[in-house]
């Protein structure tokens, strides 16, 4: 898909952007911040979730912990990915990556970038909607720095299972919302053709977004989008993902938690 934008901006050309086909996932992202990652898989429940990525590594020397959405760039990579959609394995395996940080006292980093959970029956079966509940609950109860990152899609209640975070941060042409701009216009209108117009009404931009007090930085992006320039990106990223670990690991667990729940009952 290319995305030509010869205007300002609007709300939709914002999510043509993060959706945008070349943007840099999460394992770029991973690729190009932490070293010597390794990544850990499945729930210890069910299975492995390939629409999740976890595991630990170092950023510039401190060791953290990573989880984020994983879309896939081929036909094969996106069905393994379920574009990025997660099952509740995937959320049960992020959250046992997070307790494991946790308990080695690791900052956690969460890189979101989806559609939105899976809802298709076999989810609903198995507990989805449980599984993200249950994330959000126990994200408040990890004594470590959280900090979250949306680099593409934030796409409602799949975006939070892994987005209580100390700090949330926004890529520029990211964004945030409670429902995907088609699903908004179909509910509200019965026309899934007023997609741009539901964007405009949702108030999803990373600029809509620390205006109303959701997210706290946006990181800018090189021009005409992330997927222009990968490397100025990532590193953009990085750069930012440092300053508020470095921030944040002075604080006591106590503080951690006390701050992260005033920022959510805030909302």
């Amino acid at each position: 898909m290319t995305v030509e934008i010869t205007h300002e901006l609007s709300a939709w050309d914002h999510v043509q952007l993060a959706r945008h086909e070349n943007r840099p996932y999460s394992l770029d992202h991973i690729d190009g911040m932490i070293d010597d990652f390794t990544e850990l898989h499945g729930d210890r429940r069910y299975g492995d979730d390939g629409a999740i990525v976890a595991g630990i590594g170092f950023l510039e020397g401190t060791p953290v912990a990573v989880i984020g959405h994983q879309k896939g760039r081929t036909v094969a990579e996106r069905r393994e990915r379920n574009f990025g959609a997660a099952r509740p394995d995937g959320y049960r395996k992020a959250m046992r990556v997070m307790q494991l940080a946790a308990r080695m006292g690791r900052p956690i980093i969460t890189l979101i970038d989806t559609p939105g959970a899976d809802c298709l029956e076999e989810s609903e079966g198995r507990g989805i909607s449980e599984a993200i509940a249950a994330n959000q609950r126990d994200m408040f109860a990890l004594g470590v720095p959280i900090i979250s990152v949306v680099i593409g899609e934030g796409g409602s209640g799949g975006a939070i299972g892994i987005g209580v975070g100390n700090r949330i941060l926004m890529m520029e042409n990211a964004y945030y919302s409670v429902i995907a701009p088609e699903s908004c216009a179909a509910i509200l209108w019965r026309s899934p053709e007023r997609k741009i117009e539901a964007a405009a009404a949702l108030k999803l931009t990373a600029k809509d977004a620390v205006a109303l007090g959701i997210a706290d930085t946006i990181i800018p992006e090189p021009p005409g989008g992330a997927h222009n320039d990968i490397p100025a990106a990532v590193k953009a990223v990085k750069q930012a993902v440092i300053e508020q670990v470095e921030q944040l690991l002075p604080l006591s667990p106590d503080e951690l938690k006390r701050q992260r729940w005033a920022k959510f009952r805030a909302f």
